[in-house]
């Protein structure tokens, strides 16, 4: 595996959750910053050794807006 996709998406009770796509990796932060050092733990917990980490973390961000018609 040479790169991992993670969906990062907003909180609605603040901060961000982070989930890889084909992994059972989850972590959350208060900021963007924090959420990919978290998510860079996560990874290095996941795997065994450090070949087998993908060298490409993407992030994919999910924004979700709700507004009215009129």
């Amino acid at each position: 595996m040479k790169e991992i996709i993670f969906i990062l998406e907003e909180d609605p009770e603040g901060g961000f959750t982070a989930s890889a796509l084909g992994l059972s990796i989850f972590t959350q932060g208060n900021t963007i910053e924090e959420i990919k050092e978290k998510i860079r733990d996560a990874v290095r917990c996941h795997f065994d050794t450090e070949e087998e980490i993908p060298k490409v973390i993407r992030l994919h961000q999910v924004k979700e807006e709700v507004f009215t018609y009129a």
